[in-house]
């Protein structure tokens, strides 16, 4: 069997994808520019796409056997909030889209996109914002989404001049990244869970479309769209689809084995373990190919993958996540963490099938392996 070919991640290419995705508000239900985005820079690869009747992408790498029994699945939608009225002083409530903290809302800037293309600014302020006014209860106010507000950057002091701006209850507010690319490879922006996921997997695919390698079966990229509501990749898969890796954040903090600078395999999150033999594959590679990695465990949290299997896909699925600290706030990464995800994504749809018998549905035993050991193909 064939060496795997190792292929080189371009970083300015990688970054630049990232600040262009960044540049583009795609909170979920709202991510048709961002869709745009993906589908410009893979036809410019000459990789054709397809989209779902809702938005999300399908699109493929044709390897040697004509069946596509990989997907390579991560999320283009983003956390948000939503008006949920007008307060009597002008400002509007918000709800948030997805699920994250109003710990992490309050100070926020913020666009209002409201109908006909208009927008607006502002800022989320917790309903006592002053310390010079309300004193020490601005620290004793409960931390809830009720308890916030956006001040618009307009003349809009009762509910009757915000209403004559264009607001209207519904409209989606779009959180401002505030991105900051450091010199030392530090990555500081809301929104990198899953932009940066995405930003590698492009980056990918250019290194193994502009390198010519000959993958062994075909891989679907698939780019979801309601991620951050649960519904992920469970309506965008073909039936002949085996392996499905996600890619996504793997969260920074204490008691979590995230590789700050590296790629973590995820072995279960909150849906339950991943498939012992994709995952066991994965961390092969990376120890032959000498890609920076670890093993992580996340009890609060569910991917592309969960919803993929929850939606009735008899399919084996795995979690690769590159390093995310603060996750669902203002969050940081490094390069390096994209660029090992990315390199091991490139290895990976080179790699062959964990099992023949994957490509039907349902067959016989065939190679189906007894006490859990795992396909051991030539990668040297």
């Amino acid at each position: 069997m064939r060496r795997l070919r190792s292929l080189e991640i371009d970083r300015q290419v990688l970054c630049g994808h990232l600040a262009e995705l960044l540049a583009i508000p795609s909170p979920t239900g709202m991510t048709d520019q961002a869709v745009a985005y993906v589908c410009q820079c893979l036809e410019a690869m000459g990789v054709g796409v397809e989209l779902t009747r809702r938005g999300a992408i399908r699109a493929t790498l044709p390897g040697r056997h004509e069946v596509a029994g990989r997907a390579l699945v991560t999320h283009l939608d983003t956390l948000g909030a939503i008006v949920k009225g007008i307060r009597p002083n002008g400002r509007p409530s918000v709800a948030p889209i997805g699920t994250w903290s109003p710990r992490f809302a309050e100070g926020a800037r913020v666009t209002l996109h409201c109908d006909g293309d208009r927008k607006l600014h502002g800022t989320i302020l917790p309903l006592k914002a002053s310390g010079h006014v309300f004193g020490e209860d601005i620290d004793r106010q409960e931390i809830s989404w009720e308890n916030l507000e956006i001040r618009l950057d307009e003349r809009a002091a009762n509910v009757e001049e915000t209403r004559t701006l264009g607001v209207n209850v519904g409209d989606t507010i779009s959180i401002d990244p505030q991105p900051k690319f450091s010199a030392n490879g530090f990555i500081n922006s809301r929104h990198l869970d899953n932009k940066a996921g995405v930003a590698a997997v492009l980056t990918a695919t250019k290194a193994i479309v502009e390198s010519g390698v000959t993958m062994p079966i075909g891989c679907n990229l698939l780019f979801t769209i309601s991620e951050e509501v649960g519904v992920g990749a469970s309506h965008v898969l073909h039936g002949d689809v085996a392996e499905m890796v996600s890619i996504d954040n793997g969260t920074s903090a204490p008691d979590q084995y995230t590789s700050d600078y590296g790629a973590t395999i995820t072995m279960q999150d909150s849906s339950g373990p991943f498939d012992w033999h994709l995952t066991r594959r994965l961390i092969e590679i990376c120890r032959h190919y000498g890609i920076e990695h670890s093993r992580d465990v996340f009890n609060h949290y569910r991917s592309d993958s969960a919803a993929a299997v929850e939606a009735g896909n008899d399919i084996r699925t795995a979690l690769i996540c590159f390093a995310l600290d603060s996750s669902h706030g203002y969050e940081r990464t490094h390069i390096e963490s994209l660029e090992s995800v990315a390199r091991l994504l490139t290895l990976y749809v080179q790699s062959p099938p964990l099992f023949a018998r994957d490509e039907t549905v349902i067959g016989p035993t065939g190679d189906l392996l007894k006490d859990q050991e795992i396909p051991s193909p030539d990668l040297s």
